[in-house]
């Protein structure tokens, strides 16, 4: 068989596509790359942008980053990696009963995360309020994910994805949402997976029993991780069908909204105390600043074009702040500890 050449995407694209919504986005119709590349004659751009994804350092180090439990002994506490994949798998099924892109919403998808912190939801707290305190707008993981993609991936110069996965990226979280339909199905997904599973996990470990969680929630969408999951799943599918865009009914919006306040409020406000909360801000605290002082130590892909350290009011160069947040965002629970630990605990003598 005869393989499709790169001049005939246009064709491949309505192939593989073939049978989408009208309000799918389509890869022929991808408002396209920073930089221009000759396209795959066998994939669509979306699909490309997915095995990037998958293929690149960031991705990797998701299974050594925390979800909720830090460095749990258990093997089967969710990671920051199977959190993702669980992400895909739910989107995936939403993009593909409501006609949409199937490719689109699972690169979004497997992407959205790769900037998080060590330390999960702690982490990202205690990262914001270093640059915080150093004058600066603080940390955010969506837009840390974006510049993992855009920039620091691929030795500098990113995985050039295309802009409807960046801007799904981008918008999984905060204020404006993405401008696509798949990217809007990977936000609510995101939210479907980390509070059914992250209650999940709760249960695991004993910070909450059945008995803490919502009445009202449980009795409507379900008593197990799976049915609630599968109430959600059927709820936004049907919602967003009738209404041409990505909604859920109120009842079951408001139900999986109490479930995420109960969240925040107990499971990660309890796991955070049992880490060591306090603990973890001096932790990402002392070695920011012990890069601050000491930018040589940075990697070489880090710190090729950082100035020299401090301003002349007294303050730190921006491109050296940004390189420092750069290197411990990208760190990995244990790489983190260990590097702590190497640097700020004497070690013994061993002649």
């Amino acid at each position: 068989m005869k393989r499709e050449r790169p001049g005939r995407v246009t064709l491949l694209s309505d192939r593989l596509e073939a049978g989408l919504s009208s309000w799918a986005q389509r890869a022929a119709s991808s408002r396209g790359r920073e930089r221009e590349e000759e396209p795959c004659g066998v994939r669509t751009e979306y699909q490309r942008d997915r095995d990037r994804i998958v293929h690149c350092k960031a991705f990797r180090r998701l299974k050594h980053k925390t979800q909720v439990f830090i460095s749990p002994e258990g093997d089967h506490y969710r990671t920051r990696l199977t959190h993702t994949l669980e992400v895909s798998g739910i989107a995936r099924t939403v993009a593909r009963a409501l006609r949409l892109n199937e490719d689109l919403a699972e690169a979004i998808s497997l992407g959205h995360d790769l900037g998080h912190t060590p330390f999960g939801h702690a982490g990202e707290e205690a990262l914001d309020a270093v640059l915080r305190n150093l004058g600066r707008s603080g940390f955010r993981h969506n837009e840390q994910s974006l510049r993992v993609v855009e920039v620091l991936e691929n030795q500098g110069r990113g995985l050039n994805l295309t802009w409807e996965v960046r801007d799904g990226i981008l918008g999984h979280t905060g204020d404006d949402p993405p401008a696509t339909l798949e990217g809007r199905v990977v936000r609510v997904c995101d939210r479907v997976a980390y509070i059914n599973h992250d209650i999940d996990d709760a249960l695991r470990a004993g910070l909450v029993s059945a008995d803490d969680l919502p009445p009202g929630p449980i009795a409507l969408l379900g008593e197990t991780g799976s049915e609630r999951i599968d109430a959600l799943v059927h709820d936004l599918v049907d919602a967003s069908d009738d209404a041409g865009d990505i909604v859920q009914s109120p009842a079951v919006a408001e139900a999986m909204d109490e479930l995420r306040s109960f969240l925040f409020r107990t499971v990660y406000a309890r796991s955070a105390e049992e880490s060591g909360n306090e603990r973890i801000l001096a932790l990402l605290d002392g070695l920011f600043h012990h890069y601050l002082a000491h930018p040589e130590l940075l990697p070489l892909s880090c710190c090729d074009d950082v100035g020299p350290g401090t301003t002349a009011d007294g303050g730190y160069d921006e491109v050296l702040v940004r390189s420092v947040t750069d290197h411990i965002a990208g760190m990995t629970d244990r790489y983190v500890q260990k590097v702590y630990f190497d640097t700020f605990v004497p070690r013994a003598w061993e002649r």
